[in-house]
């Protein structure tokens, strides 16, 4: 018998609508547990909890619109009245109550890497983002905890007419209308409590139209550093791929450990027109104290591709099941993901399909590795409507256990309500072979090193459809996953 949250979680889609803040020791994760400690006289926060009085704090702040505000107000409301979700990983560590949901580096967003205040330079130098951005990128928007600090594109890429900024200033310039008329509509904040409260407390993100025809050939990023302890960080990314566009974005997140609950409640909203083709890639790296309870929702309009890619590495616990709603006929989506538990770690993920267009298709391909106690979950839902004559669904989902007293579980849904349908699903649990592991040894290799091939091997349907860059980075995080006790 399912319970409400999991009845929640299988309805259909209505698309019309504490002290101590010292690190504590872990796995040697190199340049990403770097910590940069926060003077007050450089940062503007507010107080800890969630109060009205903070939400019109943050309203102001960023100079929202009279819509916004009253966004906001209502929003808050509503994350009143609703209830924690009970169905998921257990989230009993996270107090609102001590969460910081408003962090303002004291800067102005630049244009050039050079004028970003050099402590904050200093912390993206670490993770590459500026080379990054020299050696691949069409363009890059970099945050820090609440805000942008930087934010820049090439000017090729600007003049096809492509639009990437961040949301601030594209609530309150040029695009405003366009933002208002999108704006959580894709994951309103009546979808849940997590949704109500980024509705109330959002800050940051990107703002992304490519106009019809536009091919951008080199990716688009965004990147998320959480440094503050104790605080949340709640950036909203918007967009909006024009009739036969094509676009690729990324996205990349990571955050130093501290002995504090950190929160992240993200919404992404990707709108795919007809015939247009998105491609959204994320590598989380957050670390082990963080809550990481995003929303990610794309729908498609006839002939319309969505390819999620997704790497999920960090995190004390998840929940993330990007959605992609088949509204046009002939409409595509995949998603490709690997999720990561070590010691410590609950992750809760997978991904939904809903079919309403005729001809849609679908496939999802999840890999979940666990180790060290740690709890994977996948937790997947195809709906296939009336409507959705002559589509078709697959689902592969494959799981390997690095021990004993770790776990993986499968959770799938279907929901078919058509004869002419064709779907799917093939689950798989495994552990390395001994045999294997004893090969390699044989050749020279030490055992943590056969053991990390192995599971490089098993994640290289996600790694293979990065670009270079990042596929070497998410082996060097699996690299640091399995060198851990």
């Amino acid at each position: 018998m399912k319970n409400e949250s999991q009845r929640y979680f299988d309805r259909p889609i209505d698309i019309t609508e504490d002290e101590n803040r010292e690190m504590i020791n872990d796995v040697e994760r190199g340049l990403y547990d770097f910590i940069d400690e926060e003077k007050d006289e450089d940062f503007y926060k507010v107080d800890e909890g969630l109060t009205e009085e903070i939400v019109l704090q943050i309203s102001e702040e960023k100079h929202d619109p009279e819509w916004m505000r009253e966004f906001r107000l209502k929003s808050l409301k509503i994350y009143e009245k609703m209830e924690v979700p009970d169905w998921g990983a257990p989230i009993d560590g996270l107090d609102m109550e001590h969460i910081v949901t408003y962090v303002k580096p004291k800067t102005e967003m630049k244009g050039t890497w050079d004028e970003v205040p050099e402590d904050i330079k200093n912390a993206f130098e670490k993770l590459g983002i500026p080379q990054a951005e020299r050696e691949s990128l069409a363009g890059v928007g970099a945050q820090y905890d609440s805000e942008l600090v930087y934010h820049n594109v090439r000017k090729d890429v600007e003049e096809l007419g492509v639009i990437y900024t961040d949301m601030e200033s594209a609530l309150n310039g040029p695009y405003a209308e366009m933002i208002r008329e999108k704006f959580m509509t894709l994951v309103p904040p009546t979808d849940h409590k997590f949704a109500a409260l980024h509705g109330a407390v959002w800050s940051g993100g990107s703002f992304v139209y490519v106009p019809p025809g536009v091919k951008v050939d080199i990716p688009l990023q965004s990147y998320f550093r959480l440094n503050a302890p104790g605080a949340g960080q709640f950036e909203h990314t918007l967009i909006i791929a024009d009739e036969g566009a094509d676009v690729h974005f990324i996205e990349g997140c990571s955050a130093p450990k501290y002995n504090v609950a950190n929160l992240h409640a993200g919404v992404v909203e990707l709108f795919v027109g007809k015939n247009a083709h998105l491609r959204y890639s994320t590598i989380e790296n957050w670390s082990k104290n963080m809550y990481n309870l995003n929303t990610k929702r794309a729908i498609c309009e006839e002939g319309g591709i969505i390819e999620w890619i997704s790497g999920s590495f960090g995190s004390h616990v998840s929940y993330l099941y990007p959605t992609s709603i088949l509204k046009g006929d002939h409409s595509h989506a995949e998603f490709t993901g690997i999720t990561f538990a070590g010691k410590g770690q609950n992750l809760d993920t997978g991904a939904r399909m809903v079919h309403i267009g005729k001809g849609t298709s679908s496939f999802i391909d999840t890999k979940s590795v666990s180790k060290s106690g740690g709890i994977n979950t996948y937790r997947s839902a195809v709906e296939i409507r009336k409507s959705a004559v002559d589509s078709k669904a697959n689902i592969n989902c494959g799981s390997l256990m690095l021990d004993s007293i770790s776990r993986s579980d499968t959770v799938p849904a279907m929901d078919v309500r058509t004869d002419r349908a064709d779907v799917g699903h093939e689950a798989k649990i495994g552990r390395i072979s001994d045999e294997a592991v004893f090969y390699m040894m044989s050749r020279g290799i030490s055992e943590i090193e056969a053991r990390a091939m192995i599971v490089s091997g098993f994640a290289n349907p996600v790694s293979k459809e990065l670009p270079l860059e990042y596929a070497a980075e998410m082996n060097n995080l699996i690299k640091l996953e399995m060198e851990m006790g």
